[in-house]
């Protein structure tokens, strides 16, 4: 079945493989995706929200204490999705070369998907994405956010629902979510094994004007040191969001 033909996305990809060196000690002795907030693990916020949209094929890739992360989370039928594990090498292959690692051996099918960084947390309802078409040529359509405090100057701008690295005239310029709508055909022509980042091919297709983007306001946050994961568990705490269904009622 072609990417256009498809009417609905029905697998996504939680990367889940680097080692949350920005997190220690906290990440020592456990994967950084299982680091808890407000009482669960983190990647396990995206699976039961991925679940709550009806994507219940998840790929996630892991390399640094993969066996915990494996052992905790098993094959997913405790949260009724399958869970689908692409295990890398004590070093991780990277964004792209992880992805392209799991369209290889089968871990994640050839045709579009949901991409989500585990190490972010956010009330975003990914049953907005469920239904998304891209087009012949386009090879992923970016959630981008208000610039944190931590990433005042931005990583993309968007002009007429494109994305570029640098933005037209005084534009701004915004901060990858870490939540898109993926394309197997970003990453053709990497090689098995070797490692590879995402931002490098994003930006090489924003030139080509193959990446479109839009805007989100949803509550985000980059659980990227102990001050954000902090900040997180006292959100969270103030605010009521104690499960999944919670946090999607209170953003009606």
């Amino acid at each position: 079945m072609s990417e256009i033909d498809r009417a609905m996305i029905t697998q996504a990809m939680i990367l889940a493989a680097g080692k949350g060196t920005r997190l220690r000690p906290l990440t020592l002795d456990t994967p950084k995706p299982l680091v808890e907030v407000s009482g669960q693990p983190l990647i396990v916020w995206h699976i039961k929200a991925l679940q709550a949209a009806g994507i219940t094929d998840i790929t996630i890739n892991a390399s640094w204490l993969a066996d915990k992360l494996m052992d905790t989370l098993g094959d997913g039928s405790q949260y009724g999705v399958k869970l689908h594990w692409s295990v890398e090498n004590d070093e991780p292959l990277e964004t792209a070369g992880g992805i392209f690692q799991a369209l290889q051996t089968g871990k994640l099918r050839d045709e579009p998907f949901i991409l989500v960084n585990s190490d972010v947390w956010t009330t975003y309802d990914f049953a907005q994405l469920r239904d998304y078409k891209l087009g012949a040529d386009q090879r992923a359509h970016l959630l981008l956010i208000d610039n944190p405090e931590h990433n005042n100057g931005g990583d993309f701008a968007i002009n007429n629902g494109l994305a570029s690295e640098q933005p037209i005239g005084d534009a701004d310029k915004y901060t990858f979510a870490g939540i898109s709508v993926m394309s197997p055909r970003l990453v053709d022509g990497l090689v098995s094994g070797q490692p590879a980042a995402l931002a490098p091919l994003l930006k090489q297709a924003m030139i080509k004007f193959q990446i479109t983007a839009e805007i989100i306001s949803d509550n985000w946050i980059d659980v990227g040191t102990p001050e954000r994961l902090a900040q997180v568990n006292e959100f969270i705490k103030s605010n009521g969001l104690i499960t999944i269904k919670a946090f999607r009622l209170w953003c009606l």
